[in-house]
């Protein structure tokens, strides 16, 4: 399944449904943007190595490759999210269930950035998709336990191997530079800082791009009456309408988290900074290239902490660590109960 430009808008000037569906799913996205996206460059911006507006131009620039680039290579992890739920049945329902999916996500999400804490869009994302599903189906039947155990896979992937990622890449590097003049280094970590800022935020759209995405031809297949189930070709125009939200949502709300992540958690030199952004960058493109969809936000974090602790546990804060686990911990439970809730009372309304 594929759909062109064209058709596409021919469908959204016909049909409320998915005139409501799009601007539902474009709202996850932006929040995306304004929520998850930051975590790319905050570390590259803490250590003054670029301006905020500079970072946002250039995470928007990176964004938008790593969604065209990473699709075009490996599509898996958006057909992971495509194929995660049961949608099929009463496609009035299945619509109503999926933009019930989407509020849940945005409800979750603001109040997450309103107090600075960057939780994980991706699991809100699964959360709020499977509440609905359930909700849809009036039980676990909405659920495809072999799609979503690689979330799962996942949740578990990106906590261990982005702390570990970030630990031993910080050693290696003050492995190779012991000896080398620290003015020296220094020049040549912020120079690399603005590349593995870019490379994060590449391979945040390669992970989260595809995922929104995904949704977004979910949504398609329903409204339009082709299923929900299956394969499907991502057009380029929806790469680029993507990427576009992404960067904007990013330009409107980003700095808040950039405190909490790149400020707050850990003071960080220019080297570790760099560290961080490419324990994580590689930690996702091994997830993406296998077709796991991992989270950017989890990844990012636990390289920043894996380099903090490579120093002394006390560099890290461990109080704001603990408000992003439990923050992270109540998003399944929570953004998957407001799905739920929200599909119930949707379906009984419309």
């Amino acid at each position: 399944m594929t759909v062109t430009l064209q058709e596409f808008i021919e469908v959204l000037a016909d049909s409320p449904a998915i005139f409501i569906t799009t601007i539902l799913v474009l709202a996850v996205v932006f929040v995306n943007g304004w929520t998850d996206a930051p975590n790319a460059i905050a570390t590259a911006i803490s250590t003054r190595t670029i301006e905020p507006q500079k970072a946002i131009y250039l995470a928007t620039l990176f964004n938008f490759l790593g969604v065209f680039i990473m699709t075009a290579i490996n599509a898996d992890v958006a057909e992971t999210i495509f194929n995660m739920v049961d949608f099929n049945g009463n496609m009035h329902e299945a619509a109503i269930a999926l933009c019930a999916a989407q509020v849940s996500i945005v409800i979750w999400a603001t109040g997450a950035w309103y107090f600075g804490i960057p939780t994980s869009e991706s699991h809100a994302l699964i959360a709020g998709l499977s509440g609905s599903a359930i909700a849809l189906h009036g039980g676990l039947s909405g659920i495809n336990g072999g799609e979503w155990m690689k979330n799962i896979y996942g949740l578990f992937l990106s906590t261990f191997l982005g702390f570990a990622m970030g630990y031993v890449v910080v050693g290696i590097i003050k492995r190779i530079f012991v000896n080398t003049d620290r003015r020296k280094s220094k020049d040549f970590f912020k120079k690399g800082q603005v590349v593995s800022a870019a490379a994060m935020a590449f391979m945040h759209g390669a992970q989260d791009g595809q995922k929104f995405m995904g949704v977004f031809m979910l949504a398609f297949g329903l409204v339009s009456g082709m299923g929900a189930s299956g394969h499907f070709v991502v057009p380029t125009w929806l790469m680029i309408m993507v990427s576009i939200v992404i960067g904007f949502g990013t330009s409107c709300g980003g700095l808040r988290i950039i405190k909490s992540v790149g400020i707050n958690m850990v003071k960080l030199e220019t080297y570790e900074g760099f560290a961080a952004d490419i324990g994580a960058a590689v930690s996702l493109l091994a997830a993406s290239l296998t077709g796991i969809p991992i989270s950017t936000t989890h990844t990012k974090t636990t390289a920043i902490m894996g380099v903090g602790a490579s120093k002394h546990l006390k560099n890290v804060n461990w109080g704001l660590v603990g408000e992003m686990v439990l923050a992270w911990l109540l998003t399944f439970p929570g953004c998957g109960l407001i799905g739920y809730a929200v599909t119930y009372v949707f379906i009984r309304i419309f």
